[in-house]
C-alpha cells in the first residue's frame, strides 16, 4: 500500500518528550483510558489519521519516509511499517486517542529503555533528536520502533519454554525495582469490576440474558476475589502484561532467541500474569509446560509458589475484561468489521458458560508445575 509522503507537507510542530505538557489533551483522561463514560456521537477514532498525516507526522518528527508504507495486525492502536530510501525500514505506532495519558505512554517508554539497557530483548522506541519517543502532531501521538523481523516462538518446544522463562524472569528482575504511578494495575477491581459494570451500566448484554450474565459475573468475580485473598499479598511488579506468543518475535541467526515487542499493556500485576498466556492444552499439558517455563524463570527471579492459586482467576478475569474492551471500541468502524460476532446474543450465550466454566476450574485445586 502506498501514500504520498512527501508533497504538501503540514507545518504543525511535533512535541514530544517528559514531563508531558499540562496542555496534553488526554491529560484528564482516566488511566487506562478504560474508565472513561461512553460518548456515542464521539467522532471515530483515527477518522483524521490518512497517510498524508500519518507521513507528515513522521518527518516533522525527524523521520522521512519514500511513501511505502503496510498497515500491521492491530486493533488498539494503530501500527504501520514504513519505508525509507536509504535506510532500514520503521514500525510507527499511533496511539489510540484517550486510551493513556501521556504520563502512562512515558512510563510504558522507560521501562523497555530500562530493559534495553541491561540487553534484554525487547523492542525499545526510537528516540529522536533531542531524546525524544513519544511525539504529537496536531491530534496524534505517536512513536517509532525499528523493525524486528522474527516468527512466533514454538510453545510446544520445551527448550523455548526454558528459554522464554528465562527472559520474562529477566524482565521481572528489572520491574520489580520500582513501581508504576500512572498505570492501573491487573487485579478484581480494574479487571472484573469495572469491566462488569461497564458492560452493564452501557446497555450491551440483551435484556433476555442480563441476570444470568450478571449472576454468572457476580460468581466469577467472587471466586477471583476469593483466590486473590487466599494466595495473601503476592507481590506487584511492572510486567509485560500481555505476553502471549502473538508479543514475541523469535528470531534466528546471531540473535538467536525471542523479542518480547508490544509492551502497550504493561501494567503492575502478579507474575504469574506473564506466564500464564504460555500454557495451553489439557491440565497435564499446561502442568508440563509450567514446568518448563518455570525452571527458566528461577534462574533469575523467584516465583512466589502462591500465585499459582491466581492462574485460573487471572484468565477469568482477562476473559470478562475481553468483553468490555470489545465494547468500549465499537464506535471504532474497525472493530464491528473485524468482530462481527461480538454483541449477538450467541456470543453472550457463550460468555456465560464460559464463566460458569472458570467458575468450575476456579474451584479446582491450582496447577503446580510438572
Amino acid at each position: 500500500m502506498k501514500g504520498s509522503g512527501g508533497e504538501g507537507k503540514r507545518t504543525a510542530q511535533c512535541t514530544g518528550g517528559s514531563p508531558p505538557r499540562q496542555t496534553d489533551r488526554v491529560a484528564n483522561a482516566a488511566p487506562g483510558g478504560d474508565n472513561a463514560p461512553m460518548n456515542a456521537n464521539a467522532p471515530p477514532p483515527y477518522a483524521t489519521l490518512t497517510p498524508d498525516s500519518m507521513f507528515d507526522a513522521l518527518a516533522c518528527a525527524g523521520f522521512d519516509c519514500d511513501g511505502r508504507f503496510i498497515a500491521l495486525n492491530s486493533y488498539e492502536n494503530r501500527v504501520y511499517l514504513v519505508y525509507r530510501e536509504d535506510a532500514p525500514a520503521l514500525v510507527a505506532k499511533f496511539y489510540r486517542p484517550g486510551r493513556w495519558t501521556d504520563r502512562a505512554i512515558l512510563e510504558e517508554h522507560a521501562f523497555t529503555a530500562e530493559l534495553a539497557e541491561r540487553e534484554i530483548p525487547v523492542v525499545a522506541p526510537i528516540r529522536a533528536e533531542g531524546g525524544a519517543t513519544l511525539h504529537h502532531h496536531e491530534d496524534h501521538r505517536f512513536a517509532v520502533y525499528p523493525r524486528c523481523p522474527g516468527r512466533a516462538p514454538d510453545l510446544e518446544s520445551a527448550d523455548v519454554l526454558q528459554w522464554m522463562g528465562r527472559f520474562i524472569g529477566r524482565i521481572h528482575a528489572v520491574g520489580a525495582l520500582r513501581e508504576f504511578t500512572d498505570r492501573p494495575p491487573i487485579d478484581v477491581e480494574t479487571f472484573g469490576i469495572q469491566s462488569r459494570d461497564f458492560l452493564l451500566g452501557n446497555g450491551f448484554i440483551p435484556v433476555s440474558l442480563t441476570d444470568s450474565w450478571r449472576a454468572a459475573a457476580d460468581m466469577a468475580i467472587a471466586a477471583a476475589q476469593k483466590a486473590f485473598e487466599r494466595a495473601g499479598g503476592v507481590r506487584m511488579l511492572r510486567l509485560h502484561g500481555d505476553c502471549h506468543a502473538g508479543n514475541v518475535l523469535w528470531s534466528e541467526g546471531a540473535e538467536r532467541g525471542p523479542h518480547f515487542v508490544d509492551f502497550d499493556d504493561a501494567r503492575m500485576g502478579p507474575a504469574v500474569q506473564d506466564l500464564w498466556m504460555l500454557l495451553s492444552g489439557e491440565r497435564a499439558s499446561m502442568e508440563q509446560q509450567l514446568g518448563e517455563v518455570l525452571s527458566g524463570y528461577e534462574d533469575f527471579a523467584e516465583f512466589d509458589d502462591r500465585e499459582l492459586l491466581l492462574l485460573e482467576p487471572l484468565r477469568t478475569l482477562r476473559l470478562i475484561h475481553y468483553s468490555a474492551w470489545l465494547a468500549r471500541r465499537w464506535n471504532d468502524p474497525a472493530f464491528p468489521a473485524a468482530f462481527p460476532w461480538f454483541n449477538t446474543e450467541r456470543y453472550w450465550q457463550d460468555r456465560i458458560l464460559e464463566m460458569k466454566e472458570q467458575i468450575a476450574l476456579m474451584d479446582e485445586p491450582p496447577l503446580r508445575p510438572a
